[in-house]
């Protein structure tokens, strides 16, 4: 069902224990909570006593780790992550977090996004005789900073230093062997939050992994500061101030839970509102409004609410197909749609329909719903995207990397609504996005305009 969206990058986890506590069980429940972000691999760095210690590998946060793993990651101090790879391939050497040496000591590092000039940056540490484990941008990050070090820096200058070097997505956390160390690239285009458990500190991409350990919300990490957590409490700096905020707007759309908060925006009232500025935008003749799960159904609550269209139930989905199950060939692509997702033909059967989706990227699975839902009886089937249309690549850490990737970039709309096979289909105007998110202006929705925050180097091979 995931193959026609697009995918984030990953999500990351820390937390600074100021008294005895069991970190890698925290760490643990703080990953899975964030286990939507990405689910191709897992990763859990701990520090105790000067020495960094590692576990990570190939699949789920459950599949990573059990009860063993936690007795061999004491410490007081952890990060963690979860990854979808949109830079570098899905193999064991990329899993994060990364762990490296610098002239300190050992760092372990977690990132979140995606540089944008990370082959110019490669090109100029290889030339000077760098040598990469990894085919990560996470390992020229780390590479950078250790080369600030010892070049006479501390490490918070290294840092400070590199950040002046980084073009593009990078929320990362970086834990030394006496401190760990928060910060958000100066855009800001992926989330970072601050939460308090107990006096201890606790870092995570979104505000649910802060609600799944207990951890009471402190704040955002600021769009360019850098916040350093040790013995001696919390302290952060605002490194760069040159850069337009740019939160990425897919995060409140499709990426985060509905039980996050991002920089003040509840995720779940920002797809309601989507679904009511739908409602008024793309009026449609139905009896009935359903929700393609997971992220379309809040959209479709708040289509429904302004229509007065009545909500129902559409579809049945199947909890318990995860990341093992086997892809059908191209004769049983429709039953392998079913085996995840089954219409409710109580629902559907002799009814106009209008079918609420977050987007459409390649749109393959959206026509093969739609043939589902007429197989169940359907009369009519309108679809509504409670986003606007997805027609350039993006550069700040999704897999949508290519103008050929997107259908709606290659078809008009009646064309694409042919495609599809829908009766009828409309999206979100990209005047919407800032109604979604309560008049909020500055935003990246460099994906539906064209209007990029930064410049790639990719641009110019597209």
């Amino acid at each position: 069902m995931q193959t026609d969206k697009p995918r984030e990058a990953c999500g990351i986890f820390g937390v600074f224990a100021r008294e005895d506590m069991d970190v890698a069980r925290v760490m643990y429940y703080g990953l899975y909570a964030l286990q939507h972000r990405g689910q191709e691999s897992a990763g859990i760095a701990t520090s105790a006593g000067g020495e960094i210690t590692c576990k990570k590998g190939m699949g789920l946060v459950g599949e990573v780790f059990d009860h063993n793993s936690f007795e061999k990651l004491g410490g007081r101090m952890a990060i963690g992550h979860v990854r979808y790879s949109t830079t570098g391939d899905s193999v064991p050497e990329n899993a994060q977090p990364l762990v490296t040496r610098y002239a300190a000591g050992k760092m372990a590092l977690a990132h979140n996004g995606n540089l944008t000039n990370a082959g110019s940056l490669a090109r100029e540490l290889i030339d000077k005789g760098a040598v990469f484990q990894t085919s990560t941008d996470s390992e020229i990050i780390a590479f950078i900073i250790a080369k600030e070090y010892a070049a006479g820096s501390t490490i918070e200058e290294a840092i400070t230093l590199a950040m002046k070097r980084l073009q593009g997505a990078y929320s990362l956390l970086i834990m030394l062997e006496d401190k760990l160390i928060a910060l958000r690239d100066p855009w800001g285009f992926r989330p970072l939050c601050i939460g308090d458990l107990d006096g201890s500190t606790v870092v995570a991409s979104e505000s649910c992994a802060l609600d799944t350990v207990g951890a009471k919300f402190v704040r955002d990490v600021k769009p360019g500061e850098v916040v350093i957590i040790d013995n001696g409490g919390m302290t952060a700096r605002q490194v760069r101030t040159d850069c337009q905020s740019s939160l990425c707007v897919f995060e409140y759309i499709y990426f985060a839970r509905p039980d996050s908060v991002i920089d003040g925006i509840s995720v779940y009232e920002a797809r309601l509102e989507a679904g009511r500025l739908l409602a008024r935008q793309a009026k449609a003749e139905a009896d009935a409004v359903i929700g393609v799960p997971d992220s379309g159904i809040d959209a479709a609550i708040g289509y429904a609410q302004e229509s007065g269209i009545p909500y129902a139930i559409g579809f049945v989905k199947n909890a318990y197909v995860g990341r093992t199950f086997i892809r059908p060939n191209q004769d049983q692509r429709e039953a392998g749609v079913r085996i995840k997702l089954n219409p409710l033909k109580e629902t559907v059967r002799g009814k106009r329909i209008v079918m609420v989706d977050d987007s459409i990227v390649r749109g393959t699975t959206s026509a093969r719903i739609i043939r589902l839902l007429r197989q169940a009886g359907a009369k009519e089937v309108h679809m509504r995207v409670s986003s606007p249309s997805f027609l350039h690549p993006c550069y700040y850490g999704t897999d949508v990397g290519t103008h050929k990737e997107l259908t709606a970039y290659r078809n008009s709309l009646e064309a694409l609504c042919k495609k599809i096979g829908a009766d009828s289909l409309d999206f979100l105007d990209v005047s919407g996005l800032s109604d979604m998110l309560g008049g909020r202006k500055v935003f990246c929705n460099a994906c539906f305009t064209g209007n990029y925050p930064v410049r790639s180097e990719k641009e110019t091979q597209q």
